[in-house]
């Protein structure tokens, strides 16, 4: 229970100190005039909010997740799945997308418009990849006889495993979007557009880093327990 805890109180580390550094960008001990102390969400960018109201909510969730996991896993009729090798390759791939994100994050930051569309492109290929070796470490365990119902090990392993994919799918759907605009130009947009799609970028990065994270600790608990 200890790692599912301190993973839920990561996650609202994570948002305290965004909060906090945002509020201290502003400088409001240097503001001239009269200060609104009300205006600190107001300030921010609304999908930036909503990504991080998101990721507390993400965190809540496989905290639960984990500590029922744990709990189970107690019980004498657990009996453990073997961790198919393949989950190590997978996990060098969600490093490896995690990190080409960071580096179009950087780039977007430099406006190095190739470097956003090379690296982007990498993250969300290594993503895909990373999804299709989850499908096939499932194809290997059912064919190796350990089936969804069979076992509770059986059942959570299935059902952590594959929520985490769901979110991956879901972070794929900005992906593509932000991808698409990156490679069509970014000669016709305006300023307003442009900061757009370098927050998207930002935002990508912040999340694929979330869920590396997360899959880390799930990947920890799945070759202990």
């Amino acid at each position: 229970m200890s790692v599912a805890m301190l993973f839920a109180a990561l996650g609202v580390a994570i948002v305290l100190w965004f909060l906090m550094v945002r509020r201290l960008r502003t400088k409001p001990w240097i503001e001239k005039g009269t200060i609104d102390l009300d205006d600190g969400i107001a300030g921010l960018d609304a999908e930036r909010v909503g990504l991080w109201m998101f990721l507390g909510v993400v965190t809540s969730l496989f905290s639960l997740f984990m500590i029922i996991y744990m709990e189970r896993s107690g019980f004498p009729d657990w009996r453990p799945l073997p961790d198919p090798q393949i989950l190590w390759i997978n996990t060098a791939l969600l490093i490896l997308g995690s990190l080409a994100f960071q580096l179009a994050r950087n780039a977007a930051r430099h406006d190095r418009l190739s470097g956003v569309k090379l690296n982007l492109t990498a993250g969300g290929a290594l993503t895909i990849a990373f999804i299709a070796g989850q499908v096939l470490a499932w194809r290997q365990l059912t064919a190796a006889g350990y089936f969804l119902a069979a076992n509770p090990a059986n059942t959570f392993f299935y059902l952590i495993t594959a929520l985490h994919a769901v979110h991956l799918l879901g972070g794929l759907w900005v992906w593509a979007r932000t991808t698409l605009s990156v490679w069509r130009g970014l000669e016709s947009l305006d300023v307003t557009e442009i900061a757009g799609i370098r927050l998207r970028v930002q935002l990508c990065s912040v999340y694929w880093h979330f869920l590396l994270l997360l899959w880390l600790v799930l990947f920890y608990l799945l070759i202990t327990t």
